[in-house]
């Protein structure tokens, strides 16, 4: 045998195993799918140890104490007391027997229609919640069920963070593993606020539709489970056609949950519902401020509803409950035995932008709608002043004349024609300045200004005071043609009263919660807006409103400090709108339902502002309008718009932006040269006066 067939005999030694690179690959992918599947299995028993343990640990754990629900409070600025809010529940407990199978199912279809299938948590809702979010790029759609919101009801508050969702998630297993599903369903239903603070199905029950939880039709089931979602868009008492349209989407979701049939739901929607009426409470304080107070709050600084009725919440408010008080007193007094009729008071101190008193109808309990936030009113006359600080801004003067006739205007590149009447047909035929035209709040001239000057700019200037409404480029916006609030236009006043800077409108100081945490405090922007000598100058001429001859002139005896504003009348409202320094106010009296008001209760508005403004500022001594620079204040003859001398006798003093006072006489000669005595501390750009001394001593 050679040597090389002696290498190729098999060794008849032990096999050697085969190497790796010799095993198949299908052998090699069998052995890894082995390996993973029993560290899966591994992992999954340990898993489920540590699951049992915890669920165990859970089962063993007491639930913890339900919250303790506090009164919240409101308060003046004074600090007095205005109102609270939540003392004691109002609650009924019954059993789930007790309640109509209408309302369990309407409440499971809206809330969580897998309540009887999951754990405390609906996986399936947070996965489809989960995509709809996604896919909107916004929280649209939760997924919480009725036993977490009842775990967050009993045990947490509501702030939106990750570690209250994972307690709130944890208390819900907890109790579904502690708790029957039908004990957790009873616990929710009696838990539930409804609004108007009712807790509680019974009551709820009781509250809308006077009958127990165990009468309630499916037509009354479907309205009552929809008042949770909001009570304060939802339920009948506040507005009806969003109860009614919520009850809509009740019963739909009722037909797509197959707990109804369509013919069941379409009989439920047709069935006509008798809401009880609300019971009559004591008469609360400032109720339409209160309720303003309380949609800035849950509207616009996030405050939850349960919190702001039960969290012990204080709330320190900017309202004066003394001027609060004359405000009501005053409207009552003015309103009685004038059924219908109606008005609305809103004041504002016109250095802080602080609401001082709010009156939005003359009986609450008869009416809750706030007139002193609606902007549906037309504000007439009273909207006038805006276009002449335009005016004077552009070149007038309180001297500037114009011609008081019947006119017909042509705007728009001489396509349309406007032709306004003064009130019963009344016109100077002659020419008028300024000052008369706001006197006798003539129609003629605020036209022919607002033309003159453009009615964009007006518009622009009426943004910056503080009016939000919509308005339109027409030449009726000079007889204020465009609905405004009374709370816009005293904040625009307010604007002219604080020399030009416009305060932030404030209702609310701060907010505090129950541990005195701050977790709202107000910081209102103050901006100016307008030339403080503009502002001066138009108050001057206002100021003719109250005098003999002036529109406001009938309430002149019971005013008894200097004080600036303007009246406004359309067929069917009435306004009157002034200030002082410190305090600016807006009065309306009008219908509801735009109805004319007639001679005698267009002039309500004017006594109603004179007697509230003198009264609130009783203990306030008297104050002049501070006179800023830039002012230059001369004596002029009313006739030619000229300076007067000795030859003109019946001049008065004007005040005027410095450089467009005038420059000539009456009579086309000077005046007589005034001694060094006269000249002596007479202020730089203004002719000497006793008026102007009395007012820089008063001033000073």
């Amino acid at each position: 045998m050679s040597e090389n067939e002696n290498q190729r005999q098999p060794s008849t030694g032990t096999p050697q195993a085969p190497r790796d690179k010799e095993v198949p690959a299908s052998m090699r992918w069998m052995r890894r799918i082995k390996k993973m599947f029993s560290f899966l299995f591994t992992s999954c028993i340990v898993l489920l140890i540590l699951a049992a343990g915890f669920f165990v640990y859970l089962r063993a754990q007491t639930l913890p104490v339900t919250k303790m629900l506090q009164t919240s409070q409101m308060y003046d600025t004074h600090g007095e007391l205005i109102d609270t809010f939540y003392s004691g529940q109002n609650r009924q407990v019954v059993s789930l027997s007790e309640i109509s199978p209408y309302l369990i199912k309407a409440t499971l279809a809206v809330e969580d229609q897998h309540f009887y299938d999951h754990f405390g948590v609906d996986v399936k809702a947070v996965a489809r919640a989960a995509v709809v979010n996604v896919q909107a790029m916004a929280k649209v759609q939760g997924a919480g069920t009725i036993t977490q919101q009842l775990a967050r009801n009993l045990y947490l508050n509501h702030d939106r963070t990750w570690s209250r969702k994972i307690k709130e998630t944890v208390f819900a297993i907890q109790m579904e593993m502690q708790l029957t599903k039908d004990e957790i369903l009873t616990n929710y239903l009696n838990q539930i606020y409804y609004g108007h603070s009712t807790y509680g199905i019974e009551t709820a029950s009781e509250l809308f539709f006077g009958k127990h939880a165990s009468e309630l039709t499916l037509a009354e089931s479907a309205m009552i489970a929809g008042v949770p979602k909001g009570p304060r868009y939802y339920s009948p008492y506040y507005d009806l056609k969003n109860a009614m349209d919520r009850q809509k989407v009740v019963l739909q979701t009722m037909v797509r949950g197959g707990f109804i049939t369509q013919s069941a739901a379409d009989a439920a929607g047709k069935e006509k519902l008798t809401i009880q009426p609300l019971t009559k409470k004591k008469p609360a304080a400032a109720p339409y401020f209160r309720d303003y107070v309380r949609t800035l709050a849950t509207e616009k600084l996030g405050i939850p509803e349960e919190q702001f009725d039960e969290g012990g919440i204080r709330i320190y408010t900017t309202l004066d409950k003394n001027a609060q008080q004359i405000a009501e007193s005053v409207i009552t007094k003015q309103l009685t035995g004038k059924a219908e009729l109606q008005a609305a008071l809103v004041a504002i101190d016109p250095r802080t932008g602080e609401i001082k008193a709010m009156v939005g109808g003359r009986d609450y309990s008869e009416n809750q709608f706030n007139r002193a936030l609606s902007n549906t009113r037309q504000p007439g006359s009273s909207f006038k002043p805006i276009v002449y600080m335009v005016a004077l801004q552009n070149g007038y003067t309180p001297v500037t004349q114009v011609k008081s006739e019947p006119t017909v205007f042509t705007y728009d590149e001489g396509r349309q024609r406007y032709t306004p009447r003064n009130f019963n047909d009344q016109y100077a035929n002659a020419n008028i300045d300024m000052r008369q035209a706001i006197s006798k709040s003539d129609n003629i001239y605020a036209v022919h200004t607002i033309l003159d000057v453009g009615p964009a700019k007006v518009i622009d200037l009426a943004r910056k005071l503080g009016i939000a409404s919509p308005m339109k480029p027409l030449p009726s916006l000079a007889l204020g043609s465009f609905p405004v609030s009374p709370l816009e236009m005293a904040s625009a006043f307010g604007t002219i009263a604080n020399q030009g800077v416009h305060q932030e409108t404030t209702a609310i100081v701060r907010i505090e919660d129950a541990n005195g945490q701050i977790l709202y405090e107000a910081t209102p922007k103050a901006e100016p807006v307008l030339d403080p000598a503009v502002a001066y100058v138009m108050t001057n001429l206002m100021e003719s409103v109250f005098e003999e001859g002036g529109t406001g002139n009938r309430v002149a005896s019971t005013i008894k400090r200097p004080i600036a504003g303007k009246t406004g009348t359309t067929d069917t409202d009435a306004w009157l709108v002034g200030f002082t320094p410190e305090l600016a106010t807006a009065v309306w009296v009008g219908y509801d339902k735009s109805r004319d008001i007639s001679t005698v209760e267009s002039h309500l508005a004017s006594p109603i502002f004179a007697e509230f403004t003198e009264q609130t500022l009783e203990a306030i001594p008297p104050k002049l309008f501070p006179i800023p620079e830039g002012v230059a204040s001369v004596y002029i003859d009313p006739v030619s718009g000229k300076l007067s001398n000795e030859d003109c006798p019946n001049s008065h003093m004007e005040a005027f932006l410095v450089g467009t006072e005038p420059t000539t006489y009456c009579t086309g000669k000077p005046a007589k040269p005034a001694s060094n005595d006269d000249k002596k501390d007479t202020p730089k750009g203004q002719n000497g006066s006793w008026w102007n001394d009395l007012k820089r001593w008063w001033n000073d």
